[in-house]
């Protein structure tokens, strides 16, 4: 039990700053995912690429 204790004392913090700066920039990942997809698409319609076809890929299909 005394070891659990110390792990705990020792990455206690450095644990919590993780998840703080996790639930932080989540949002922030999100939109930079939507931004990316966007961009995506906008380069596939302008390059005459199916947009169809990208929006497939994109979405994880084949």
């Amino acid at each position: 039990m005394e070891e659990y204790m110390k792990l705990a004392a020792n990455y206690g913090f450095p644990m919590v700053v993780a998840g703080y700066l996790l639930v932080r920039l989540e949002p922030l990942i999100k939109e930079l995912q939507k931004s990316i997809t966007l961009l995506t698409l906008v380069v596939a319609k302008q390059s005459d690429i199916d947009v169809d076809k990208m929006r497939q890929i994109v979405d994880g299909g084949s």
